[in-house]
C-alpha cells in the first residue's frame, strides 16, 4: 500500500510540473520564447552558468565542515560523490528533499553512522534556509524603499517569521516540549517522530558554536549566488532590472521551490519567476526565458552529479543488506 501511495505521489508531482509548464507556454509566444533563448549572449550565460555553480562548490565545502565537526573526517573525493547523487536525485524527486535524501542513505552506509550523518544533512539544510532567510530580511529593508506591492514584503516578512518558529521549535527546550505535548492525535504519530529526531540531531551541534557561525557565513554567500547569476542571464537577455529586485525576488522564489509538490521546482520555478518579475515590467516571455535558462543550469549541474556518483559505483564500497540501525534512522 505505501509503494502505491509512493508512485502516486511521484505521478502527481510529475503532472504538476508538466501542468504548469503547458500552461505557462500556452500564455507567452513560443516563437518569441526560443528566439529570446537562442540569441542570448553566450558569454554571458556562461558567466552566470560559472557563478551558479559556485552554490554547489560552496555546498560541498559547508556539508565537510559539518562532517568534521562531528569527527566524520572523509575523503573529500567521497563527500563530492554523495553530493553529487544528491544533486541529480533532487532532478527527479520532490524539491531539494529527495536529493537530501539519497546523499544521507549513500554516505550513511559508507560511515555506519547514520544519526550523526542524517544530523549534518539536517543542519546543512536547515543553515541553507537561514541563509535565504537572512538575505530575505535583508531584501526587506531595501524594499521597503523601491517596492510598491506590499504584498511582495508581506511574503519576504512571513519567510522570517516561518524561520524564527522553526529555530524556536527546535532549540527552545520549553517551546519544543509544548509542542511535542500537544501532537499526541492518532494521525500525528509520524510528524511528533520526525520532530523529535529532528530536535535530537540538531542538539549534536548546539555547543559548536564557532561551526556554526561558519556555517551560517558561507550560506549566506550561497544564497547570494542565485540571485546573482539570474542576474546576469537577465543581462545575456538584454534586459536592464535594478540588480536589488532579483535579491528581493529570488529568496521568494527559492522558498517556493521547497515545495513538495512539483518535480525539482519545475513549474514552481517558472511560474513564480514570470508572476514576481511581471511586478517590474519585465514581459512573461522574458521571464520565463530567464527561468528556463536557469533551470538548464540546475540540470546541467544535477547530470555532472549524475555522472560523478555513477562513474564511481565500482570504487565505493556498496552495501546491499543495510544495518538495522541505518533502516530505522532514515526511515
Amino acid at each position: 500500500m505505501k509503494i502505491i501511495k509512493k508512485i502516486f505521489s511521484l505521478i502527481l508531482r510529475v503532472g504538476i510540473s508538466l501542468a504548469l509548464l503547458f500552461f505557462l507556454l500556452g500564455k507567452v509566444d513560443k516563437k518569441s520564447l526560443f528566439g529570446i533563448i537562442k540569441n542570448a549572449d553566450k558569454f554571458l550565460l556562461l558567466l552566470a552558468f560559472f557563478v551558479f555553480s559556485l552554490v554547489y562548490l560552496f555546498g560541498i565545502w559547508r556539508w565537510k565542515m559539518l562532517l568534521e565537526a562531528l569527527d566524520l573526517r572523509l575523503p573529500l573525493k567521497r563527500i563530492i560523490t554523495s553530493y553529487g547523487g544528491g544533486m541529480f536525485f533532487s532532478l527527479f524527486l520532490p524539491s531539494t528533499i529527495g536529493g537530501d535524501f539519497m546523499r544521507t542513505v549513500d554516505l550513511a552506509a559508507y560511515t555506519k553512522r547514520p544519526g550523526e550523518v542524517m544530523a549534518t544533512v539536517l543542519l546543512d539544510r536547515l543553515s541553507g534556509y537561514i541563509g535565504l532567510a537572512i538575505l530575505a530580511l535583508c531584501s526587506l529593508l531595501f524594499g521597503l524603499k523601491i517596492i510598491e506591492d506590499r504584498s511582495v514584503l508581506l511574503v519576504l516578512a512571513l519567510i522570517i517569521a516561518l524561520l524564527i518558529v522553526v529555530l524556536l521549535v527546535l532549540f527552545n527546550q520549553f517551546l519544543y516540549a509544548k509542542i511535542n505535548k500537544l501532537m499526541h492525535s492518532p494521525g500525528s504519530g509520524r510528524i511528533r517522530e520526525l520532530l523529535s529526531n529532528m530536535h535530537e540531531e540538531v542538539h549534536r551541534f548546539k555547543h559548536k558554536r564557532k561551526i556554526i557561525l561558519k556555517n551560517l557565513t558561507l550560506s549566506f554567500i550561497i544564497q547570494l549566488m542565485s540571485p546573482l547569476s539570474f542576474y546576469i542571464i537577465s543581462l545575456a537577455l538584454g534586459l536592464k532590472v535594478n540588480i536589488v529586485y532579483f535579491f528581493i525576488f529570488l529568496p521568494i522564489i527559492g522558498a517556493i521551490t521547497l515545495l513538495p509538490i512539483s518535480i525539482g521546482g519545475l513549474g514552481l520555478r517558472d511560474a513564480s519567476t514570470i508572476f514576481f518579475f511581471a511586478k517590474v515590467g519585465v514581459a512573461k516571455d522574458l521571464a520565463f526565458a530567464m527561468s528556463l535558462l536557469n533551470f538548464s543550469f540546475i540540470l546541467a549541474s544535477g547530470v555532472i552529479g549524475g555522472a560523478v556518483y555513477v562513474l564511481t559505483v565500482r570504487h565505493r564500497r556498496l552495501q546491499h543488506h543495510p544495518p538495522s540501525a541505518l533502516r530505522s534512522a532514515l526511515l
